[in-house]
Parts: C-alpha cells; structure tokens; sequence
C-alpha cells in the first residue's frame, strides 16, 4: 500500500508537523480538518505506525514522523521545481523561478535587480527566499542560490561575482555616548553586536578578529538583519556590508577588513531555461556592480 500513497497525503503531513495540528494544516492547505484527518490516519495504516501523538494542545510528532521530515520535504520540492519548469513555456521568459540568498542578500541588496528582471520580463514570477540556510539545488530547494562559499558539486554551475566588503561599524549616536576606538583593544569595553550560535565560518573569522567570541557579545543574535538593524539602531558596534554602511561610521579601518567571496549557482539540467538564464544573468550582472567587480 506503501507505494500507491498519493503526494496530497505526504503534503498534509508536512502541514501538520509545521502547525502542529490538524486545524492549522487544514488552513494552510484549504481543505477541510476532517479531509486533513483522514490523510494522516490513512499514513499511519500505511506505514503501520503513529506519526503523531494527539494531546489537548496539539500534534506533537513521533520519531518515526521525525525521520520521515526529510523525504517529504524533498517530494514537495521536487513537486514545486516540476510545477516551476511546466509553466516555462517555449523560448519566453515567463513562469516562476526561486531564488535563495543570505537574509541580508535577499533582503537589502537583491530587490532593485528583482525589480529591474520583473519589468523586463513582465511574464516572469519571482520566489525569493531570504534565508542563512543553505537550501539544496541538487534537491531543487531553489533554482537559483546566492552563495558566499564556493559549491563543490560537479552538476552545479556557478559564477563569481566579486567579493563583499565589510568591515566594523556603529552608528555615530553610540559612538557620541561612548567614543570611537583607537586600538583593537578598546573594543572591550564597547557593546559589541554578534552571534549566538557559533559556525564554521564564524570560527575561520575570528583569527582575524579574536575578540569576535560570543562571550564578547552584548547583543547576541543568529540573524544578520537583526544584526543590521541593532548597528543602525545605536546598540553597538558590529559587522556590516560595507555598500550597506551608509549612515554608519567605520570603527577602526585599517586594522580590520573583511571580505565574502560570492557566486551565483544554479542546477546545469536548467541552463537552458530561459527563465532561469534571464534571471541567473541578471543576479550575475548586478552583484558584479554591487561587488565592484569589473568584467
């Protein structure tokens, strides 16, 4: 029975486990609780055990419901990226391509070249999602990525577009209140903006800057638009694209300087999709002038 299940049953069951009940599923997904309901107890006759435990606050998922996230969320993608290629028709560009890039990427810096493709190609719909996750190509999580690292994979086509600048920054209302640094060593006794969770990144740049540990923080956050917006309010002192420091002041310059190799992929099975050609040339040509690369 395992392999007759229909794609509407895995798509309830990623609802529920994203609103935690057979309620929310049924709104996100326009059908009724009881259909919802039904779809659920039809996964669990299949598969011979209970995805969900029920209690009077919700769903809560059981480990075999856990291991079976991953699967579920690759068919929806693979569903989504065939929907996107069936409504490409011939050589126009139209249809929908998605887009994935970092938070302050997606969020900053990609809009006014999203703006300038959409009224180029009035057919074209445009899916961004602005997220520090990297989301799987080969799984066609997106078909487009603006990457800071470099992909490895072989069926991955990829161009670099330059290097974002970045460097320390405040907003000159905190540095009035609390004075500029003149050596590395005065940042300890500033506020300092930063992360909470620690990554292999994170690791690779703190050589350059020792004191950047989170023991340091005094504004602890994962998310760099919190990040952003924490400099901009006044809170502190920490790191920011250099194109996006207007109105904040550099904190000690010369010492230092950071740097983000950046790349624009996507899958080779869609180069030739006009869709995604349009667009991948478009994100190439307008992070090049936003990195300052030539050429």
């Amino acid at each position: 029975m395992v392999n007759t299940i229909g794609w509407e049953l895995y798509r309830t069951f990623l609802a529920v486990l994203t609103e935690g009940s057979l309620s929310g599923a049924a709104r996100a997904l326009g059908i009724t609780q009881p259909t919802a309901g039904r779809h659920i107890a039809a996964l669990e006759t299949a598969f011979g055990q209970p995805l969900f435990i029920r209690s009077r606050t919700g769903l809560s998922p059981t480990e075999g419901a856990i291991s079976l996230r991953g699967y579920a969320e690759a068919m929806r993608d693979t569903a989504a990226a065939l929907e996107r290629a069936a409504t490409s028709r011939g050589q126009e560009v139209t249809g929908t391509v998605r887009i994935s890039a970092s938070e302050v990427i997606g969020t900053e810096v990609l809009p006014p070249m999203l703006a300038r493709l959409k009224h180029a190609h009035p057919q074209l719909r445009i899916e961004l999602v602005p997220t520090n996750r990297v989301q799987d190509l080969l799984r066609r999580e997106a078909d487009i990525a603006v990457r800071m690292t470099q992909p490895r994979q072989e069926s991955l086509i990829a161009r670099r577009v330059g290097d974002v600048k970045l460097g320390l920054y405040a907003h000159n209302d905190y540095l009035r209140r609390h004075g500029m640094p003149a050596i590395p060593a005065d940042l300890t006794r500033h506020a300092l903006i930063g992360f909470d969770e620690e990554t292999p990144y994170l690791r690779a740049a703190s050589r350059q800057l020792p004191i950047w540990t989170r023991d340091a923080f005094a504004f602890r956050t994962d998310s760099d638009l919190a990040q952003l917006a924490l400099i901009r309010a006044g809170c502190g002192i920490g790191i920011c694209q250099t194109a996006l420091a207007g109105g904040l002041v550099r904190v000690l310059p010369e010492q230092y300087n950071f740097t983000l190799a950046t790349w624009v992929t996507l899958h080779e099975d869609l180069r030739a999709s006009p869709r995604c050609k349009a667009t991948f040339d478009a994100l190439v040509l307008g992070l090049r002038n936003y990195t300052g690369e030539s050429g």
